[in-house]
């Protein structure tokens, strides 16, 4: 494509997507466009400032909000999580990762702040979901889409976690997803403050995010896209969500791995906090050390490919993933952020000085990003 709002429009007047905003910066050289509408309905035009439920661009946010407990000592990496997280203080293990959830031994050694970081805890999502240990997670966690209104509260669902073995021993194997939400559990307990109120004075407020949070506010509604999914027989695009619908007020369980409501401007501000290594203007998140940290890969080959349905092919540092062989046109070796299921994308790539953010307001069909996105990274790589 020529521009990058003639990519966007394209897949709104095909129907892909109600709306999209697309933003390619490097350095203070910013480019946005923006396509199509807030719902399918055309109600409202699409806007630079317009507010989506970005799901798992989360993750990233409360890996750099740990961090800052981390600096300040509240926290460490090796930092055995039972002090924080009683209910895991004793975690037992599926024997074999198909055995039944009942066929358990003893975790080997205790889970570990790392490894929530590093989403090898034991806990989450396998390429296999039927493997037994992984039914409770949707059943009794709701892992999965975020539906912020049906998940229980943090010390409830941490009671309902203890009672769900382990899928691998700690520190075995990359599992998807449920590291972040257990670690915003952590976090806020560590601090003492609800996790809304923890990530507002350690990220959102520094860095100038207004529009981030676990909720739209109500005099904000009319800035607020509404969601879709495709419907399994014929593809057109079904409601999920609307405006005034389950992210129009705070939820019992303010979910670290996919709860935040954000704009692309927010999460440009955060993704060149990540680039000038933890500063900001007018102060510093994180010391330069702690963003490497956030942005290197952790894994091993065989825990990447393990992880091959939801990585393709990348690498996991802190709550994102990190480009490391990849082959695609947009590869740059350290490019680091993620996709949300809610048909969002963020990364940085510091080798160019680069933060790119795609919003939609369609869900995924799968870990795989869908032609859009990956159009997008193709065009953002090329400028």
């Amino acid at each position: 494509m020529s521009d990058l709002h003639s990519l966007l429009n394209a897949h709104v007047e095909d129907g892909s997507v109600p709306g999209a905003v697309g933003l390619v910066a490097r350095g203070e050289d910013v480019e946005v466009a923006v396509a199509g509408s807030h719902d399918t309905a055309r109600t409202a035009p699409m806007a630079r400032d317009s507010l989506f439920r970005v799901a798992s661009l989360t993750k990233p946010v409360t890996a750099a909000a740990t961090m800052t407990l981390i600096e300040d000592g509240l926290l460490s990496l090796d930092s055995p999580v039972a002090r924080w997280l009683p209910e895991l203080a004793a975690p037992m293990v599926v024997r074999t990762p198909s055995a039944p959830v009942d066929d358990v031994v003893p975790a080997d050694r205790p889970i570990t702040v790392e490894d929530l970081l590093t989403f090898r805890a034991g806990y989450g999502f396998p390429s296999d979901f039927s493997l037994p240990a992984v039914g409770p997670l949707f059943s009794e966690l709701k892992q999965g889409p975020p539906q912020p209104g049906q998940v229980a509260a943090p010390d409830a669902w941490m009671a309902a976690l203890a009672r769900i073995p382990l899928l691998h021993q700690p520190g075995r194997a990359w599992l998807y997803n449920t590291c972040s939400d257990i670690l915003g559990v952590l976090i806020a307990r560590a601090a003492g403050r609800p996790l809304p109120d923890l990530l507002a004075e350690r990220v959102f407020e520094p860095l100038g995010m207004k529009d981030t949070g676990f909720a739209a506010p109500r005099s904000q509604l009319h800035r607020f896209s509404s969601y879709y999914r495709a419907a399994q027989d014929d593809g057109a695009l079904e409601l999920v969500d609307a405006p005034d619908g389950q992210w129009a007020t705070l939820p019992a369980f303010p979910s670290a791995a996919g709860g935040l409501v954000s704009t692309a401007d927010d999460l440009l501000a955060f993704g060149r906090m990540l680039l000038a290594e933890g500063a900001y203007e007018g102060g510093r998140l994180l010391a330069p050390a702690s963003v490497r940290q956030m942005t290197t890969d952790h894994l091993t080959a065989a825990q990447r490919e393990d992880g091959a349905l939801f990585l393709e092919g990348q690498g996991w540092g802190f709550g994102g993933s990190v480009d490391i062989d990849r082959t695609d046109p947009w590869n740059l070796p350290g490019r680091y952020g993620w996709i949300g299921g809610t048909g969002t994308a963020a990364h940085v790539v510091p080798a160019t000085g680069s933060v790119t953010v795609l919003l939609t307001q369609r869900e995924l069909s799968g870990p795989t990003p869908p032609a859009l996105m990956r159009e997008f990274w193709t065009y953002a790589a090329a400028h």
